[in-house]
């Protein structure tokens, strides 16, 4: 078969022959891996680039935002729109502020974002159980059906997302004992955001991969707009945990082998976005290219259907891609239960950018954490976004069903954008800016019907009806440094975010597998008693950002170029 970009003809074998020194390379990343940047790229004329953000925010001064800053790894300035949340009742500042009956009973997991601890809490605000780790969150963390805890967390290496790092993941007994370690990141690549326990027992995890300017250039990125020497486009990468550390890479998927750009006809990814919305333009961000480009920043995997929705942050939309897929397949154009190999099978929330609507049909706005509503919730099937409006000042709640056909394939017209037209559910506040997290954050259905959602640039825990009645609500009082007391406030770092930002949170009902058997008893609040206020020397603290992230600082962090697992089918070394 053959497949057509921009008039011009390309058989599929001379297609996956052009792909073959990536998918060596990945083969044997072991062997290879410091090709990668070993040395410093030979720099381009910088005359016609654009100003590094750095330098714009500068200019900018403190306080002025602006949208450009916030794709590229969260931008590096204060941001003050976003709230320290208000309490009902006087004097409190931290901790459970509201507990209707009306919320739904379960038990909330917590990762804050500036600390090693994960706490799961009750309805009351009161920690049921927690876990210790050597190392910050990664940024997500899953209770499992066998009551484990699996969590991401963050390394320190070279390189880098510049937001999001993660790099480790861990999976924990209920009794605290580390029963699996994976690392996985160097200056080459490394995992990042999030990770999605699979009903198989492997993990699904968000990475990036480095390119050079030069690959950057080779693929259609226009060398104008490249802000950086080098590109950290995202994969998708399922591991198979080899306990009691290591894992092996089964199954991965690679943004960069589904790519088109209008520049240059020259190049064999030429072709008209809009003729092709299975691919990612590489302009599809509309604005100057940040090193952290796509910038994914969620990923949920139905079973089911076998897909993965991932949230394209960079693009202002989310994706779904084919799991069914081989590895094979996922590279190219063919193959999978919907034929299209690895390309996109579903896109929404930005028509703009695969060239089928203007900037004014944006309806996501650098969102996160989309996920699908489980089948024992209201709107099962659905998806539900945290929709983030970084450019608008204030956030939502998008409740979206995908079109799709009798043959439950997604559905779009010639020269039409992916539907639906609006989201068959919306929430956001009365004042709308009283609802604002800039970055970060997640939402999701509860078996109920209410949402539960987390502001999480401001350590905000909040469920709601359906009505958007709030019913539960939950101040996070762990900052970086220690545990806030009452009437306490944290404080913002240098991007604006609270100290006790968290990244997403989730409620397990009481019936669920993982709390069959336990100690639930309540051992008390995590925030310390008002008679502490104005002696933790937290109180509203700012500082720079930390740079010691992990245990022993700059050298236990370090992940190695030696440490990247075997794929299938592979020895290790």
């Amino acid at each position: 078969m053959n497949y057509r970009f921009g008039g011009r003809v390309m058989n599929r074998e001379m297609g996956f022959a052009r792909r073959a020194g990536r998918m060596l390379s990945t083969v044997l990343m072991a062997s290879v891996a410091m090709q990668f940047g070993a040395s410093a790229p030979a720099r381009q004329e910088t005359g016609d680039r654009p100003r590094r953000p750095d330098a714009m925010a500068r200019d900018r001064g403190p306080g002025q935002g602006g949208k450009d800053g916030g794709g590229g790894g969260g931008g590096r300035r204060e941001m003050p729109e976003n709230k320290t949340p208000t309490s009902p009742n006087a004097g409190q500042t931290v901790g459970l502020f509201l507990n209707s009956p009306k919320a739904f009973k379960g038990y909330t997991l917590m990762a804050p974002k500036h600390n090693t601890v994960t706490y799961l809490i009750d309805n009351d605000g009161r920690v049921v159980h927690q876990w210790k780790s050597a190392y910050e969150p990664g940024q997500s963390a899953y209770l499992l059906p066998n009551g484990h805890l699996v969590r991401a967390g963050m390394l320190r290496v070279q390189g880098g997302t510049g937001g999001g790092e993660g790099g480790r993941i861990e999976e924990y007994d209920w009794e605290g004992n580390l029963v699996w370690e994976f690392d996985h990141a160097t200056r080459n690549y490394q995992l990042h955001h999030d990770i999605k326990p699979m009903p198989n027992g492997h993990i699904l995890a968000l990475m990036v991969e480095r390119k050079s300017r030069e690959e950057a250039i080779a693929a259609g990125f226009d060398s104008r707009l490249l802000r950086d020497d080098f590109l950290v486009p995202d994969a998708v990468v399922e591991i198979e945990p080899t306990p009691p550390k290591g894992g092996r890479i089964v199954w991965e998927w690679h943004v960069w082998d589904h790519l088109v750009q209008n520049l240059d006809p020259a190049k064999p990814n030429h072709g008209d976005p809009a003729a092709h919305p299975e691919l990612v333009d590489v302009a599809c961000n509309g604005r100057a290219t940040p090193a952290f480009w796509n910038h994914m920043n969620s990923l949920d995997y139905n079973p089911e259907l076998d897909q993965i929705v991932l949230s394209a942050r960079g693009c202002n939309e989310i994706w779904f891609i084919d799991h069914s897929t081989t590895t094979k397949e996922a590279v190219g154009h063919s193959g999978g239960r919907h034929g299209k190999g690895g390309d996109i099978i579903y896109r929404w929330g930005n028509p703009s950018a695969y060239g089928r609507g203007t900037t004014g049909d944006k309806q996501l706005v650098q969102q996160h954490d989309a996920q699908w509503i489980p089948a024992n919730s209201p709107g099962a099937g659905h998806i539900t976004i945290f929709n983030n409006g970084y450019d608008r000042g204030y956030s939502s709640i998008e409740e979206i069903v995908p079109a799709l056909d009798n043959a439950g394939r997604y559905t779009l017209e010639p020269g039409k954008s992916f539907g639906p037209e609006k989201p068959v559910w919306h929430y956001e506040a009365k004042n709308r800016t009283d609802f604002f997290s800039s970055e970060i954050s997640g939402a999701h259905r509860l078996p109920n019907g209410n949402t539960l959602i987390c502001a999480g640039v401001v350590g905000h825990l909040f469920e709601i009806t359906p009505e958007g009645e709030t019913v539960w609500q939950y101040v996070n009082p762990m900052v970086r440094g220690g545990i806030l007391a009452q009437g306490e406030l944290p404080g913002k770092d240098m991007r604006g975010h609270l100290w006790n930002a968290v990244f997403k949170v989730h409620r397990y009902p009481i019936d669920y597998p993982g709390l069959a058997g336990r100690d639930l008893a309540p051992r008390g609040f995590i925030e310390l008693p008002a008679s502490q206020k104005g002696k933790t020397g937290l109180d509203g603290m700012t500082e720079e950002q930390r740079t010691d992230r992990g245990p022993g600082g700059q050298g236990q962090g370090r992940g190695n170029r030696d440490n990247r697992p075997p794929r299938d089918g592979q020895q290790g070394k």
